[in-house]
């Protein structure tokens, strides 16, 4: 792992680099975006004797970066009225056009992003960067959530500035049924804790129902879409999954699934691994396609 890092419009984006143990020369690279209240390290969690994300896609070939969002890590904290989005975006598409300058992408790049970390992807997506993005695939987030449910409930927290959740109120929000889930990785876990901007906090829950129509409509990139059955944050019924499809434009391709079982973090439970297996088969089928429309356009996995 090599600590990175850039500057862009005088704030300071840092992250890190997973190099693959030997790299796949037709896997494109990995950009990770994590969600609110975690920092990058949330893709170094192993869910399982797998191992994490980066564990596993760099067994498999694949470079990873991991970018601290604005407000965590080492990177710069915006001011709340910067602090939009679709500012994140812009801050994060010069971020990754500079950590590309110096390296070949001719393989071109796949975005992954968990929740906050999903929404803010697909703006990257929308706006058409100017490097080669292949695809994104986007977990714990989606078109709709629940009426007075936990994610209104923590947006609604009467806070400012930089916030902090207790541990054992954020870790009710993260995991699906006992069994589902290991002690070693909830505990694992806890080192990519971090607090978060609440005016970020107060805007994830409004993210769907203002943003995502309009940003989804711009995206021209192949999506993966995971939900959580068991998502404490999120509406993952079947009807929401197909209000999230059906704010694409019919001419990209797009994989959806509800993983069953799981919760918000779906990374880190047991079944992360094979998640995670499914997301580097989707970066790889990003790389090899040569037109964006196929006659599978829409796939998912049959409702719960």
């Amino acid at each position: 792992m090599r600590t990175l890092s850039t500057v862009v419009d005088d704030h300071v984006l840092a992250g890190h680099l997973y190099p693959a143990d030997h790299l796949n020369p037709r896997a494109p690279l990995l950009v990770a975006l994590h969600g609110g209240l975690y920092t990058g390290r949330y893709f170094d969690v192993p869910g399982s004797s797998a191992g994490s994300f980066a564990e596993i896609a760099n067994r498999n070939g694949f470079d990873l970066i991991t970018i601290d969002r604005p407000g965590y890590g080492d990177s710069t904290l915006l001011g709340e009225e910067e602090n939009t989005f679709a500012r994140q975006a812009e801050l994060l598409d010069g971020a990754i056009a500079d950590l590309l300058s110096s390296r070949d992408d001719s393989t071109g790049v796949v975005l992954v992003g968990h929740s906050i970390g999903g929404m803010i992807g697909l703006e990257i997506a929308s706006r058409r960067p100017g490097w080669n993005l292949l695809g994104i695939s986007a977990t714990g987030m989606g078109a709709r959530i629940p009426t007075h449910g936990a994610a209104e409930e923590l947006g609604a927290l009467p806070l400012s500035g930089v916030v902090d959740v207790p541990v054992p109120e954020r870790e009710k929000l993260w995991y699906g049924p006992e069994g589902s889930y290991t002690a070693a990785a909830v505990e694992a876990a806890r080192h990519s804790y971090a607090p978060a901007p609440m005016v970020e906090l107060a805007a994830a829950p409004a993210w769907a129902a203002a943003r995502l129509a309009a940003v989804a409509a711009a995206v021209d990139v192949p999506v993966h879409h995971a939900l959580a059955e068991f998502d404490s944050l999120w509406d993952s019924s079947t009807d929401a999954r197909e209000l999230f499809l059906s704010s694409f434009s019919d001419d990209i391709r797009i994989e959806s699934e509800i993983v069953p079982g799981v919760g918000h973090c779906l990374d880190h439970h047991l079944t992360g691994a094979a998640l995670h297996l499914r997301q580097l088969a989707f970066a790889l089928d990003c790389a090899s396609i040569s037109h964006p429309i196929d006659s599978h356009r829409r796939i998912s996995t049959p409702a719960l």
